[in-house]
């Protein structure tokens, strides 16, 4: 209607002066004799005063059009005003801004630019308002045209506008180069809030949440008033940071402030409760809330779940949906409520809040569906997870690291990789929780040669200072087998958080250091003032396990609940399990079991088989392997223990059928193999290898070390074969062993002195141990064997585990 009003009003206001000009030439055209001269003064005067309401009709008409076009921009009926702006004879700067300003706020970001390079090539001046428009739009296109926006502005000498600068700010942020970010607000002449506010939020966006901490110290210092935006970004960036401490001051400043009451600052309160895990603090005050919105609801949906909480969370779900509020969940609801689905173990609901989603329109929505790859993933459902993944209409840093996680999780490194190589050829920028999340998979698929490679491609990109980053890359290295390693980087870390010493206690941990382990947690405490979480026992408790230290994890144990208000979880119950193995007190074992809080999962029996193995009792080990038996647990390596303790009892009838269910149960035998690398290559083995170039010269060294350290190569456990099998099973004795192939290719590929690093997908067998333990001796070689669990240090005839894994 208005396109029409519009229309009608420009072809008739052109008629009075088209009839007027031809009235007044028939009117001078019709006098045969002239004009006068008064009477040619006044058809002058009354020309004039024509013109003069010409040009007043065309401002009108083209006042007119601007505001049609502007109500246009704001109800967005954007097609409608570019059809408007199109029609249009002459468009001036304000004409324009209106426009690129109407693309950028549809999210119509590349269009917006294309408009502004149109408006250049028609000459038509760019102005303040134009720059802070396309400024936005190139933070969500690309650095290049950021960039190129940012040069343009030096060269007119806006480059130190206020607002413009703050612009770049949020620009830059936004496109992850926070340094560009820090650069722009260190130079600006004066600073306002919005510039305070827009660095503040820079750095929660890209992860540095401390930075974030420090800078509000730092505004704080220059006697700045923070305002609501100030504390949400604040309080996002001490959910990072678990600093509730620094959390509750943001809440005293904000009801000093008079803010206490607004949403938005109670919502961030409620999520920063939450996230410290503060789930009372929360709930008190969600009571006092009076006007609850959606925003308050799922706050507390999603903070119950962060707890692991999820019958509160589903609870709190229903009730929003019940009394004076009667809320309708939205997509936010669903997202923080998924996590909770994993948590219950229940595929059915995860389905039928996804199906939900679908039918209340919410898809496609990029965070819902990276929520939804992030569950199907916990539930290892990676086809359905790839799927979704595969058909999202777009797709950022944040669904391509939950992909990645979701097959990192269910070991699909390969695909994994195959994952983050796309991304690197991509225009998606890697940010630090990418790299974060694909360098486990080096550390797991022992490719320390490519994770060097990615330390080194993590320094270009600048990300070395990065606390994720660095937690990350000590986990790789230790996992890796390079323990020296992992201790420089954590050396070297200017800021270390709990992650920090967590990580570092779980690698010396898994090499059988556990008196360092203890050292480090000391210092930790005492010296460093970090409090431990449940994470850091666990890494304690697998210290004092590995390494025997049966006293001091039990003393660390009883101190979680005591001093540190810390309730055990199914890990550290598994950790005493070992601990209890490790002194042969079978009988204590099953009955700690049995009194345990929690009921016993897999990883409690096989703690309790492993216990039975070593101290050789068949019957705590079918005890163990009955429980396991009827959790129909997938871990091939329980079956396969149990089935050699049968083997080697000569209860061959009980082999059969552990056999018989594991081919039932689709459980294959996973093919041991064992890799060493030699000057930056790789070199893989597996049983009985023949396949090497140097097959010859390792048989005949390998020899030479057996005959060396007196080992007899019939001695083996002829139990575990039937009698009329010896002589056939003879050559598959652990004489040819993957990892004592993978050693002696080592100690003739390396120089005198220098140690071996090994790497066994499987666990050692006891034969092997006791090889590498003598060849170690005999070649005066330290010889690291990792397997899944441990790392073994081999030196002088001794290892690192005091024959205990």
């Amino acid at each position: 209607m208005s396109a029409m009003l519009i229309h009608n009003y420009l072809h008739i206001s052109k008629a009075p002066d088209s009839m007027l000009v031809k009235l007044e030439a028939h009117k001078i055209d019709s006098s045969p004799y002239g004009i006068n001269k008064q009477r040619r003064s006044k058809i002058a005067r009354n020309s004039k005063t024509q013109r003069k309401t010409g040009k007043s009709l065309i401002r009108e008409r083209q006042r007119s059009i601007t505001e049609a076009l502007y109500s246009y921009i704001d109800s967005g009926c954007l097609e409608n005003a570019l059809h408007l702006f199109e029609d249009m004879e002459k468009s001036d700067t304000f004409t324009w801004n209106i426009i690129i300003r109407g693309l950028t706020d549809t999210e119509l970001f590349h269009e917006a630019i294309k408009f502004y390079y149109q408006m250049q090539c028609e000459g038509v001046r760019a102005d303040y308002f134009t720059y802070n428009f396309v400024i936005k739009a190139c933070g969500r296109v690309s650095f290049l045209e950021g960039q190129k926006m940012h040069s343009k502005l030096f060269k007119i000498g806006l480059d130190w506008d206020i607002y413009i600068c703050n612009s770049l700010i949020s620009m830059y942020a936004k496109l992850g180069y926070i340094g560009f970010a820090e650069n722009v607000f260190e130079d600006m002449p004066i600073r306002d809030l919005v510039s305070w506010n827009a660095m503040i939020s820079g750095y929660v966006s890209v992860g540095e949440s401390n930075s974030s901490l420090i800078l509000f110290r730092k505004m704080q210092a220059f006697h700045i008033k923070a305002d609501k935006f100030s504390f949400i970004s604040t309080l996002q960036a001490c959910s990072m940071e678990f600093s509730l401490s620094f959390g509750k001051e943001i809440h005293c400043q904000a009801i000093k402030g008079g803010l206490e009451s607004d949403p938005m600052v109670q919502s961030s309160l409620l999520s920063m409760y939450c996230k410290c895990g503060r789930i009372n603090n929360a709930e008190r005050l969600f009571s006092i809330i009076s006007l609850k919105n959606i925003v308050h609801w799922n706050a507390m949906v999603g903070g119950y779940s962060v707890n692991s909480l999820p019958l509160q969370s589903f609870a709190c779900f229903i009730k929003m949906q019940e009394g004076d509020d009667n809320l309708n969940p939205d997509s936010i609801t669903v997202i923080n409520f998924l996590p909770s689905c994993a948590q219950l173990k229940s595929l059915l609901m995860g389905k039928s809040f996804h199906g939900y989603a679908i039918k209340r329109g919410f898809l496609p929505h990029l965070v819902l569906e990276t929520a939804l790859v992030d569950m199907y993933g916990e539930f290892g459902e990676l086809k359905m997870a790839e799927c979704i993944f595969d058909h999202m209409t777009e797709k950022n840093e944040i669904s391509s690291n939950a992909m990645i996680a979701a097959y990192v999780k269910n070991d699909w490194y390969r695909e994994a990789l195959r994952l983050f190589k796309n991304l690197c050829e991509n225009p998606l920028r890697l940010d630090t929780f990418t790299i974060s999340s694909i360098l486990p998979v080096y550390a797991e698929s022992a490719s320390l040669m490519e994770g060097k490679q990615i330390q080194c491609h993590i320094t270009k990109l600048g990300f070395n200072s990065n606390i994720i980053i660095s937690n990350s890359l000590i986990y790789m290295y230790a996992k890796s087998g390079d323990l020296d390693t992992a201790r420089e980087i954590f050396d070297k870390m200017m800021v270390k958080d709990v992650v920090s010493w967590n990580v570092i206690i779980m690698a010396y941990a898994i090499h059988g250091f556990g008196k360092i382990s203890i050292d480090l947690f000391s210092e930790m405490t005492k010296n460093e003032n970090i409090e431990p979480n449940g994470s850091t026992f666990v890494s304690l408790l697998l210290a004092c396990s590995i390494s025997g230290l049966v006293n001091e994890g039990w003393e660390y144990f009883n101190s979680m609940k005591q001093h540190y208000d810390i309730d055990p979880g199914i890990e550290h119950y598994g950790c005493m399990i070992d601990l209890i193995g490790r002194t042969g007190n079978l009988h204590q074992a099953k009955k700690y079991i049995e009194e345990m809080p929690l009921v016993p999962t897999a990883r409690i029996w096989g703690s309790l088989l492993t216990a039975s193995r070593n101290n050789k009792n068949i019957e705590f080990a079918e005890y163990a392997g009955k429980h396991i038996l009827l959790l129909k647990h997938d871990n091939t390596g329980c079956y396969l223990l149990l089935c050699n303790m049968y083997a080697d009892a000569g209860r061959w009838e009980d082999v059969e059928r552990i056999k018989t269910f594991m081919k039932k149960e689709r459980l294959g035998k996973t093919i041991g193999q064992s890799t060493v690398e030699i000057n930056s290559k790789y070199y893989g083995f597996i049983n009985q290898d023949k396949s090497h170039g140097e097959s010859s010269l390792i048989d005949e060294v390998l020899d030479i070390l057996l005959r060396q350290i007196g080992e007899d190569i019939y001695v083996y456990s002829k139990n575990r074969f039937r009698p009329d099998n010896v002589v056939e099973k003879r050559e598959k004795l652990p004489e040819r062993h993957s990892v004592r192939l993978a050693i002696a290719f080592g100690l003739i590929s390396t120089t005198v002195g220098k140690s071996i690093l090994v790497r066994k997908n499987v666990r050692m067998c006891e034969g092997c141990h006791n090889a590498a333990k003598g060849i170690s001796k005999v070649t005066n070689r330290e010889i690291i064997v990792g397997d899944p669990k441990v790392f073994h240090h081999f030196r002088d005839g001794q290892c690192s585990c005091a024959d205990y894994w």
